[in-house]
């Protein structure tokens, strides 16, 4: 099986196909694919190139995602297809998300929906984890995948850039128990130049995924000189806080300089600081730093408790009791065993 019909298609004249699973919607002529590379019209259908092509399985501690707040101490059976519709300039996974002669999907081996799932109870896993490329781009697959999962009593996350439509996220949310969405910029002109894809609807796809029920935590990766200024990171901790909810983790990262992008420097840890306090400035109870030891374990915002301490990925020292405090009884938002 090297293709599957895609959902989400919208048939226009002379043989052209919408496509509707992301925010670009691209028109795809006959023959022609779309700005993933994995999506493509074939005599006037639209069909999925990635489908099962699996390009990355690991087991991964729910941390690494990030996920603080689900399931912590937990592992996840981790998996992507190539491909994604963003061309972020400094992306640590751009040998596996871009298209690539060397990562064609129709050169990697099917992996049967099943089989993922057999691997993630067999790993001791309690979820899995679409996760390291895009994976809105292989919304068919996940669902297969996320359908047997939730009969074998395991949960399903994403860790994505937001890009979905409303369309898509109406067949996904139902599915998903967590996500983590990457919130390149909060500046309309910067996140265009950096990631090729426009800012309100990553916005409006976090605010739809916690309107839904699903589990919600942010990552911003702090560039310098790109997405750290105040103005910036002020105004995303502010819509976070309003929009999405004061109860919501944001995890701010520093940047590490990648092959394609190394004429900016490592992120200063103070960087990271100076937003973990503009974060609490605003209200947001949980703010960790990431790429960076510190800022990685959970107080209670009402009496300074430490009820999760993280020691590394997958040692999570959980001090909770039925989700609150055990000193004061404060509800600490999340997804607990």
């Amino acid at each position: 099986m090297s293709e599957h019909l895609a959902l989400l298609a919208t048939h226009l004249e002379a043989g052209k196909v919408r496509c509707e699973l992301c925010a670009h919607r691209c028109v795809i002529r006959p023959g022609q694919k779309g700005l993933c590379r994995v999506r493509e019209n074939q005599a006037g259908e639209l069909y999925s190139l990635n489908f099962g092509r699996l390009i990355a399985s690991h087991v991964d501690p729910i941390e690494k995602k990030p996920l603080y707040h689900f399931l912590p101490g937990s592992l996840s059976y981790s998996i992507a297809s190539p491909g994604c519709n963003f061309r972020c300039q400094w992306c640590q996974n751009a040998d596996i998300s871009q298209i690539s002669p060397g990562n064609e999907p129709g050169h990697l081996r099917f992996t049967p929906p099943e089989h993922v799932v057999a691997a993630a109870v067999d790993s001791g896993c309690e979820s899995i984890s679409f996760t390291y490329t895009e994976p809105s781009l292989s919304l068919e697959y996940n669902l297969e995948v996320s359908r047997l999962a939730q009969e074998a009593g395991l949960r399903s996350v994403y860790v994505t850039n937001g890009y979905m439509t409303a369309e898509m996220l109406k067949l996904t949310a139902p599915t998903l128990a967590a996500a983590n969405v990457d919130i390149k910029a909060f500046d309309e002109a910067v996140h265009r130049r950096y990631t090729g894809a426009r800012l309100q609807p990553v916005l409006e796809t976090c605010a739809a995924l916690k309107q839904a029920g699903v589990w919600l935590e942010v990552t911003t990766l702090l560039v310098p000189g790109v997405n750290d200024d105040e103005r910036q990171v002020r105004g995303l901790a502010e819509f976070v806080a309003s929009k999405l909810g004061t109860d919501v983790p944001w995890h701010i990262s520093r940047y590490f300089p990648q092959p394609q992008f190394r004429e900016i420097a490592a992120t200063p840890p103070e960087t990271i600081f100076r937003a973990i306090k503009i974060g609490r400035e605003v209200g947001l109870k949980y703010v960790y730093g990431g790429n960076l030891r510190a800022s990685v374990d959970t107080d209670c915002p009402s009496c300074g408790e430490r009820v999760i301490r993280r020691l590394g990925y997958g040692e999570a020292g959980v001090d909770l009791k039925d989700g609150v405090c055990p000193k004061c009884g404060f509800p600490i938002k999340g997804v607990w065993k």
